[in-house]
């Protein structure tokens, strides 16, 4: 069975890449303002940082890879996280029947 690329993949999967390839940006945007994450923000607020505990690790911290420089591990977070995202958006998409053309 031949696979039918909507018309719309490629412009889709090419502002992917632009927004991955502007994720560095983003990142070194939010450092030059100050932004925080706003549950940090919030837990810090309310003094509950002072009892937090690690539970586990992330596979990628801080929008990063350890080991890798800033915007480098900023950039393959960004790279990874999207191709995780369409895969795992396409495979329950599959589960679910839709056709390729958004009919069931």
């Amino acid at each position: 069975m031949a696979w039918n690329r909507p018309d719309w993949l490629p412009r889709a999967l090419a502002a992917l890449l632009v927004l991955s390839l502007l994720a560095p940006v983003f990142g070194w945007a939010a450092g030059q303002v100050g932004y925080a994450e706003p549950l940090e923000n919030a837990a810090e607020k309310t003094g509950a940082t002072e009892h937090a505990t690690a539970v586990g690790t992330a596979l990628f911290p801080d929008y990063g890879v350890p080991g890798l420089g800033g915007a480098t591990g900023t950039f393959v977070s960004a790279v990874v996280g999207t191709a995780l995202t369409l895969l795992l958006g396409a495979g329950i998409g599959r589960l679910l029947g839709a056709d390729t053309d958004g009919r069931q």
